[in-house]
């Protein structure tokens, strides 16, 4: 399993996987769940689009779907409100 980071910006409210920005648009075209975009801290949309967002970048799509509302409840909605912030983590498929 591959360590990976999530960089945060809180006040523009972007996320960087593994230094690269991270757009919502391409999650969103799967599942939309937050038109305003990503967020953390909480179980709720931006967060689920957050979540899905990753999922999708390091997994197949059929995978990213499995398992990214769990990611969301067991990582994203851990992740420290109203605050910059990097941080490292393991993410495995379900197979």
């Amino acid at each position: 399993m591959a360590q990976h980071k999530l960089r945060w910006n809180n006040e523009a409210r972007e996320a960087y996987l593994d230094g690269e920005y991270l757009s919502p648009k391409h999650s969103q075209k799967v599942y939309n769940h937050s038109p305003d975009g990503l967020n953390v801290g909480y179980c709720g949309s931006g967060p689920a689009q957050l979540a899905l967002a990753i999922c999708l970048e390091l997994m197949g799509k059929d995978e990213a779907l499995k398992i990214y509302q769990e990611f969301k409840r067991n990582f994203i909605a851990g992740l420290p409100q109203d605050k910059d912030f990097e941080k490292e983590f393991e993410i495995e498929g379900r197979g």
